[in-house]
């Protein structure tokens, strides 16, 4: 059973204050100056692939969208923002500007790619469309939620593909960020794969299935370690996994052995034992022939210790015997890249008279040249699986060209021919401000990322020099950035 507002099980109050100053000074300017209401759109997007990888799974919606349904300014927050000062001492905000805000409700669009799609650098993940103070207080909560359930679900992906067909069990809340941290960690982990978590807290607050065993303190606690073995087995009969490696891992697998032949006199199944330490690939060699011929052929090895996908990678192709897989600290923090680049910018304005006006942000790093207008994701397929990406201009004049170039390289182009099956990817989320869209249950999300990811070559999936796939601006989207920049540097 899950939580329907996990933000609002986790926090009593609202957290319409988690954000940067900055998006309130701002928002404060386009109030003052009569700007509140411009039509504005933003896009939510990051510049480079995580880990190095071929590609980045989206997360963190359900959570974004919890919050946005339960933004409001309190009394206590309004009472903060009053006490503010500026350098000259004086009120940071007009006490009417603070009238305003405290019956303020959200009136955007919000159109996203659902949960579990593949994206790739430059792609909005959302696309906001409202007024532009609306639209700007969005910044800093859509990204803090969206990058980093991102960066995580992009990471535990990885994991499993190295583990395949291993189940992995998420391991990391006590290395965690935080409490806060650690639940998004959990949550985004379960989407990018994993099967189960070893948090309590995530499990109650998202259905997230839970798995643990007992730690080394417990074998500590005994006088002998076949006796905390055999204590075990009489109170959690039903799930038995034995941490074998507090001692000597061999000597604790002969007494999880033996304990396990009496507990099969009584009815009852060892499930397996679990390895923390040590040269996991000799070690599972020998445990499994140790299991074997015990009569314990389908008992099952864990191992856990600093893992990550390169290191499971390595151990399997060094015949490792391991089959479940509980992996930690690297996980839950990106440990190898502990952010996601993710931006959020504006790319459209509404003029006076109501006309749209793209906006582009130059930079003397190409990366960071931002793509004007008003986005969608276009996904092209055919049978044999996802062939490449086109951002196009929703309110262009004419249908989007079959033609798109490669924003960081104009060499770089791809065709496509009229018959190609594709399908748009960001969908209506949120109405002025209503909440339209129901997320589906977290497991239905997790197959969702496993369907979408075997759609796509297995070498964009490698750990080292991965395949790319084609990501490009339609034809008439990159002649207007091109337009633009000649503009704005003329």
């Amino acid at each position: 059973m899950r939580s329907k507002d996990p933000i609002q099980t986790i926090y009593r109050d609202p957290l319409s204050l988690h954000t940067d100053l900055y998006e309130l000074t701002m928002a404060y300017g386009y109030w003052k100056l009569g700007m509140a209401q411009r039509e504005s759109v933003f896009h939510l997007f990051f510049r480079r692939r995580p880990f190095n990888g071929g590609f980045a799974i989206a997360a963190g919606l359900e959570i974004a969208l919890d919050f946005l349904e339960h933004f409001r300014y309190s009394a206590s927050d309004l009472a903060y923002l009053e006490q503010l000062q500026g350098a000259d001492g004086t009120p940071l905000f007009d006490p009417q500007f603070l009238e305003y805000l405290s019956h303020f409700s959200f009136q955007c669009d919000i159109d996203a790619m659902p949960e579990g799609t593949p994206v790739f650098p430059y792609e909005p993940l959302l696309r906001v469309q409202g007024p532009m103070l609306h639209a700007q207080l969005l910044e800093g909560p859509l990204l803090n939620i969206i990058n980093f359930q991102t960066l995580i679900a992009t990471k535990a992906a990885r994991i499993c593909w190295a583990a395949r067909p291993d189940p992995v069990v998420e391991f990391g809340m006590r290395r965690a960020q935080g409490i806060d941290g650690a639940l998004a960690a959990s949550r985004a982990s379960y989407i990018g794969g994993c099967e189960s978590t070893s948090s309590l807290l995530a499990g109650k607050i998202y259905g997230i299935p839970v798995k643990g065993t007992h730690a080394h303190s417990w074998v500590m606690a005994f006088d002998d370690e076949e006796v905390s073995f055999d204590a075990y087995a009489s109170v959690m009969p039903n799930n038995c996994i034995f941490l074998v490696d507090t001692y000597d891992t061999i000597q604790g697998v002969r007494k999880a052995i033996r304990v396990a032949k009496k507990m099969k006199q009584q009815g009852k199944e060892m499930i397996g034992v679990r390895l923390d330490s040590g040269d996991l690939t000799h070690l599972s060699i020998e445990i499994r022939k140790m299991l074997d011929d015990g009569g314990f052929p389908n008992a099952k090895i864990m191992a856990s210790n600093e893992l990550d996908e390169q290191i499971i990678n390595d151990l399997k192709h060094q015949g490792a015997k391991v089959n479940v897989w509980a992996v930690g600290t690297n996980l839950v923090t990106g440990k190898d890249q502990p952010a996601l680049d993710g931006v959020y910018k504006l790319s459209a304005l509404k003029d006076e008279s109501g006309k749209w006006q793209y906006k582009v942000k130059i930079s003397e790093q190409l990366t960071k040249v931002t793509n004007p207008g008003i986005h969608q994701v276009r996904r092209f397929f055919d049978d044999r699986g996802n062939f490449a990406d086109m951002i196009y201009d929703v309110h262009s004049n004419s249908a989007p060209e079959q033609y798109a170039i490669d924003p960081l390289d104009p060499t770089h182009w791809q065709t496509f021919s009229p018959d190609m099956k594709y399908r748009d990817l960001l969908i209506p989320i949120v109405k002025k401000g209503v909440r339209i869209y129901q997320s589906p249950p977290l497991s239905e999300i997790r197959e969702k990322t496993l369907l979408e990811l075997s759609q796509f070559h297995p070498a964009m999936r490698r750990f080292l020099y991965p395949q790319p796939y084609f990501v490009g601006l339609e034809k008439s989207v990159y002649e207007t950035r091109l337009k633009l920049i000649k503009a704005l540097k003329t």
